[in-house]
């Protein structure tokens, strides 16, 4: 069976956990920006947690439904309708055969996680990832954006629904995700340290318009190198803060290059990643400093939460 693309949204695409492995090869990540996001989506349908689902980004799709189906929508709140009936988040809802899931606007956060219960949406594996690689054009469906018509295969379902059912219970998604607190990002120190550490640290940076899931781009009082000398090409990874000769830094995302020759003033702990992926046009964060031993406690105590809200959902769903 299949879900049909009636309209496609602002920019829907299919990712999973991301493309390990492959970077030697200049292959990028890819995957969710939200990692936490989509996993908790896919555990509250019952699906494992690296299974694919569809990131939304500000603004959401129509869905035509062939057949009954539960569903979770996690990460951004989002505008979501069944007909007249509201949709929550964070929670399994099932719909019966033949609905139209209609995903408006991102209220607060930037991205949403739509995950279908039977194994996730169906779409080959490229380097053993089902995640889209915008810009290597492969991956995903067809290597691309979703488009009016496109048609999206998932598994069989086992529930059978008249009506549209909204679960009772749901997961809160706070502290990780909190969109009325001001975005703090915790920094470890990156390899070029020849910035004035109260110039990264002191000020509140503004998400420019050209920020996209290669990087985001800040605008704010721009930074100067201690040491201006060109630089080698290096490796980079999703996190690095990278810094041109603007003096405005541009934090590495999912789908960012391989290798960079700009310097790299620090990087933004693996735990802070989901914050980053809720941040829009105009949106502003601070940088935190951060240890080693800081950074691998709030990854620690990520991954535990998330393993208690496995064995919490598990529980409700009897299995």
């Amino acid at each position: 069976m299949s879900v049909r693309v009636v309209t496609p949204g602002l920019l829907s695409t299919v990712q999973d956990l991301g493309r390990t492995g492959s970077r030697h090869m200049g292959v990028g990540c890819s995957g969710a920006l939200d990692a936490y996001s989509h996993t908790i989506a896919n555990l509250l349908v019952g699906n494992r947690p690296d299974s694919a689902t569809l990131e939304i980004t500000l603004a959401g799709p129509r869905l035509h439904f062939g057949q009954a189906a539960r569903i979770a929508i996690c990460g951004a709140d989002i505008d979501a309708h069944v007909g007249k009936i509201a949709i929550p988040g964070w929670r399994p809802i099932l719909l019966p055969a033949g609905s139209v899931l209609a995903l408006g606007a991102c209220r607060r956060g930037a991205r949403a996680y739509l995950a279908v219960a039977g194994g996730g949406l169906a779409v080959p594996e490229v380097l053993n990832s089902t995640s889209t690689d915008l810009r290597g054009g492969f991956g995903g469906f067809q290597g691309r954006a979703l488009i009016a018509h496109d048609e999206l295969d998932i598994g069989p379902s086992t529930d059978h629904v008249a009506d549209v059912h909204i679960t009772p219970w749901w997961v809160d998604p706070t502290p990780v995700l909190d969109f009325d607190a001001p975005t703090i990002v915790r920094v470890l120190p990156g390899r070029d340290a020849t910035v004035p550490q109260d110039g990264v640290f002191a000020h509140h940076w503004r998400i420019a318009n050209a920020s996209d899931r290669q990087g985001l781009r800040l605008e704010g009082a721009a930074l100067q190198l201690a040491e201006t000398f060109e630089r080698v090409s290096a490796p980079v990874v999703p996190g690095a803060i990278q810094l041109p000769a603007d003096g405005l830094p541009i934090i590495l995302m999912a789908d960012a290059q391989t290798h960079g020759g700009y310097p790299v003033i620090g990087h933004v702990i693996r735990a802070d990643w989901p914050r980053l992926a809720h941040l829009r046009p105009g949106d502003t964060l601070q940088f935190q400093a951060c240890t080693q031993m800081q950074a691998r406690q709030a990854r620690l105590d990520q991954a535990q939460q998330l393993a208690r809200l496995a064995l919490a959902i598990a529980v409700r769903h009897g299995t």
